[in-house]
């Protein structure tokens, strides 16, 4: 291995000081470019093999999308609060690190979601998703209405606070938040979850990730916006489409075997553990 990048938020003390303290170690081994997360990137032509990204999964996710057509593989040491994207703690960097410049690693690969904004027959928003792409009220707290269609054919139309499209690896973020299921990250699937709907029966729904799906605003007040990953926003329009369907490109994530999908539930979100009756 020649060169990597290292990336991280410099107006954060704790990842910049983290940064400037292994950079003499990484340049014993390889060719290291630093950027500076906090100013706006674009990668897609930059060289490297691959991207090593301090912080939380803000960070990652920002670094998938800036990487655009350039999807080098990625590794993410957790330096943030929940960190389910991350693959290593910040103490394992050094260990890990020197797998990864000798080979010893495997690339799991992850779908990725192509969001298209069509306003009177023409794009006018189109983003990368790695986590989902979510409308939702931007304002008024009243309901909004969004007419489901996949594959062309008509599914529902949901009166609710919004509605996510989720990919797998985002199966953990927001659309667990509002009662969506927990899907394994490499399988091929999109979840399509109701934000607090106005009606009961309206319930998640896992389908194929080789759909095509696709979302109108019937609503006639303002106030609705699209969100794709928790930072990228469009505000939408009475009449607007979303369309959503997997990317003919996907995210390279690096497994050095420090973690598990089931060992972060576990760890993460308490996953199976015992129930606290306390004492009698």
């Amino acid at each position: 291995m020649k060169k990597i990048l290292v990336l991280g938020d410099f107006n954060k003390k704790k990842i910049s000081d983290s940064i400037s303290t292994l950079k003499p170690w990484f340049d014993k081994y390889v060719n290291v470019d630093i950027f500076d997360l906090s100013k706006k990137n674009n990668f897609e032509n930059i060289d490297a093999e691959i991207a090593v990204v301090f912080g939380g999964d803000g960070a990652i996710l920002y670094t998938c999308r800036s990487l655009g057509r350039n999807q080098i593989p990625i590794i993410g040491v957790h330096m943030g609060r929940f960190g389910f994207l991350a693959e290593l703690m910040e103490h394992d960097v050094r260990t890990s690190m020197e797998k990864i410049f000798h080979g010893d690693f495997r690339i799991r690969k992850r779908m990725l979601l192509l969001c298209r904004v069509e306003r009177g027959g023409k794009i006018i928003n189109e983003s990368l998703g790695i986590n989902d792409s979510v409308i939702s009220r931007s304002s008024l707290s009243r309901l909004i209405s969004i007419k489901l269609h996949i594959d062309r054919e008509s599914v529902a139309t949901y009166r609710a606070d919004g509605l996510i499209i989720s990919t797998p690896l985002g199966s953990t973020a927001h659309s667990l938040s509002a009662g969506g299921p927990l899907l394994s990250p490499e399988l091929n699937a999109f979840i399509i979850v109701p934000i607090c709907p106005h009606t009961l029966t309206n319930r998640p729904l896992v389908v194929s990730g080789d759909v095509k799906i696709e979302m109108e605003i019937t609503s006639q007040m303002g106030g609705t916006g699209l969100t794709v990953d928790g930072q990228v926003f469009a505000e939408l329009e009475m009449g607007d489409r979303v369309k959503v369907e997997r990317a003919d490109i996907e995210v390279q994530m690096i497994d050095t075997g420090t973690r598990t999908f089931y060992g972060v539930l576990r760890e993460k979100l308490n996953w199976g553990g015992l129930p606290n009756y306390g004492r009698n």
